[in-house]
């Protein structure tokens, strides 16, 4: 029987010769799609905020509307207020999402699950259905101020058309989103690590910071620049929950096209904003190259 074995000749699968790209078949159609409907839009925008015409009705190169834009303060005023709501959004996003997702990843009990439920409902109701129900519940005599009333409490300040009134929606759609990143990254924390140093004395604390937050480091990472990216832009509900001045990039941008009807100028906030995200998404993008390259090293 060795002899057998010896003296056979094993025929080897036929392998798909290397260097032929094959792969790029299968992803050629949504590239040549991202191209056409975002990528070639995009860049003929920006390109067309530098080539502009001229008075003497030639086209050539001019950077006046973005000197007008750093150089109005309104709108100056609105890429501040922009920046704010979207950093006080983030920092409340992981503040009320990372408690959870610790609870969710240690509790065995029923109540996390119903935890859970509850935190990601806001993913099945609709934008427009949020808006309009935080105004009726926070606005003028809505039902929060009924309540507090009713308990004896007066002088209740809406958040309602006041810079905290986009801080509080964003949160609400963006917290199922940020839950859903976040217990991801909490499910690849070993529990025999977090047992070890609960044998040797540590204290909840120390091992939030020595053990879980490096962990998670890449999860907060991936959350921090995707939320950057969708809060910076957001238009819907800066326009329906916050003030008109200042106002946030999106609903800025959006009357400016429509109601001032300046393309130029909406297209030159927009490069600006893509600007200001693009270091989002190039943080988004390293992160994601630094974990494959680990993986690879592994």
């Amino acid at each position: 029987m060795a002899d057998t074995l010896q003296g056979s000749t094993v025929t080897p699968s036929k392998a798909v010769p290397k260097g032929r790209p094959y792969g790029l078949l299968f992803i050629a159609l949504p590239v040549a799609l991202i191209v056409s409907f975002l990528f070639f839009p995009a860049l003929k925008s920006i390109f067309g905020t530098i080539w502009v015409k001229q008075p003497d009705g030639s086209y050539g190169v001019s950077i006046a509307t973005y000197q007008f834009f750093f150089s109005d303060a309104y709108s100056l005023a609105n890429l501040a207020q922009t920046l704010w709501t979207t950093v006080v959004t983030m920092v409340m996003l992981i503040a009320v999402n990372l408690p959870i997702a610790i609870y969710l990843r240690f509790s065995k009990s029923k109540l996390a699950i119903f935890v859970q439920v509850l935190a990601l409902f806001p993913m099945f109701v609709p934008g427009i259905i949020i808006v309009y129900a935080l105004i009726r519940y926070m606005g003028p005599n809505g039902l929060l101020q009924t309540l507090l009333e009713a308990v004896g409490i007066f002088g209740f300040q809406s958040p309602y058309l006041t810079p905290w009134g986009p801080v509080i929606g964003m949160l609400w759609d963006a917290m199922p989103f940020t839950l859903l990143v976040l217990t991801a990254g909490m499910s690849a924390i070993p529990t025999s690590a977090i047992e070890a140093a609960e044998d040797v004395g540590a204290s909840p604390m120390r091992i939030l910071f020595s053990i879980i937050l490096p962990q998670i480091k890449n999860s907060l990472l991936v959350v921090t620049s995707l939320n950057f990216l969708g809060l910076f832009g957001q238009a819907f509900m800066p326009f329906m929950l916050g003030p008109t001045s200042p106002e946030m990039m999106g609903p800025f941008m959006l009357r400016t096209f429509s109601s001032v009807r300046d393309p130029l100028q909406a297209a030159t906030q927009a490069t600006i904003v893509f600007a200001l995200c693009s270091l989002a998404g190039l943080a988004y993008v390293r992160s994601i190259a630094r974990r494959r390259a680990q993986e690879v090293v592994k």
